[in-house]
């Protein structure tokens, strides 16, 4: 390609262009202010209130996860890790109904007291909910718990090993033939809708000690509990509270492509992928629930350290992929 320099060449590929000018707007404090406040240690699962629990079961065990009747309410969890991912509400129409999250060993009588220094009070769990941890409300209303557990490991993965870029690593072994292990391994994020960004990103890090990732400026806010992945929750500016998708990582690039193709071939074949997002970098596939949301299969997220740098972004959602469905980021749950 002659000429133009490297935006001229990501146009001729039909890629998005980057705006690489960013402006840190204060969004990241530093990294031992971070480190002295960060309590939260990962999303333990989110719950959601749905119509027609045989639906939502069906639909979780297409999706890849085990699933199990705890007194009426449906649990799903990844395959070989002993911890509930998503927890679903028999309910007449579908809504956001909490979200947990696990706290360090240790650390709950300091949250709580963090807790009272910002006049958060401790609430009941809402119906249908697990009486363990301390629960709160964040500024949308949602009920948060908060449990005093280390996560539980996700079932160990064999390395992927790759023959890309000149560095060779597979040598007398058929790739196709060992893309087995495809199930989903972990959660590893979720985002919610939001009305109310500033509030929100304020409430999760000034309180509850996340720390801004980064931002697509006044469109999604990406937050992190410390080294390790990209971002594990997030924002989405909307008009009114609601959940978006839940995301779970896969072993390897075919896991996500296959999984996507078992989903097709059981009836759920709506969706937006395969592509490479842009923030956070994971490869991606999405495929739509049965109540307006997202379900996610991810792999190959960026891992940030202490010294991340969280900045404000002009960039769409993806690097490569299909355009982006045109009800992707609609709200579908009814304004309360």
């Amino acid at each position: 390609m002659a000429g133009g320099g490297p935006a001229s060449a990501r146009q001729a590929l039909g890629l998005p262009a980057i705006n690489m000018t960013m402006t840190e707007r204060g969004i990241r404090r530093s990294a031992a202010t971070e480190r002295e406040n960060a309590m939260i240690t990962g999303l333990h699962h989110y719950a959601l209130a749905v119509p027609g629990l045989d639906v939502a079961d069906e639909f979780l065990r297409a999706f890849g996860l085990e699933t199990v009747d705890d007194h009426g309410t449906l649990l799903g969890r990844c395959p070989g890790r002993e911890q509930e991912q998503v927890r679903m509400v028999e309910a007449p129409a579908k809504r956001l109904h909490h979200l947990s999250f696990s706290v360090a060993p240790g650390t709950l009588d300091a949250l709580r007291e963090r807790l009272d220094r910002h006049a958060v009070p401790a609430v009941d769990p809402p119906l249908g909910s697990p009486e363990a941890g301390l629960w709160i409300r964040d500024p949308d209303g949602t009920a948060v718990q908060l449990l005093e557990m280390d996560p539980a490991p996700p079932r160990p993965a064999t390395p992927v090993l790759s023959n890309i870029g000149g560095e060779y690593h597979r040598f007398d072994t058929a790739a196709w033939q060992q893309a087995s292990d495809i199930l989903p391994r972990r959660l590893g994020h979720a985002l919610v809708f939001t009305p109310s960004q500033e509030p929100m990103t304020r409430f999760y890090t000034e309180v509850l000690g996340l720390a801004v990732s980064d931002r697509i400026t006044g469109a999604v806010t990406f937050l992190n509990c410390g080294p390790g992945d990209h971002h594990i929750f997030g924002f989405i500016t909307s008009t009114h509270r609601g959940f978006h998708h839940g995301s779970y990582e896969v072993p390897s690039l075919d896991a996500i492509a296959l999984s996507a193709v078992r989903m097709r071939d059981a009836g759920w074949d709506r969706g937006w992928g395969l592509g490479r997002h842009t923030l956070g970098s994971n490869f991606f596939h999405y495929t739509a629930d049965p109540w307006g949301s997202w379900i996610e299969w991810f792999s190959d997220i960026d891992q940030i350290r202490d010294c991340w740098i969280a900045k404000d972004w002009d960039v769409p959602p993806h690097l490569w992929g299909p355009p982006v469905p045109e009800e992707f980021l609609t709200n579908l749950e009814p304004k309360e």
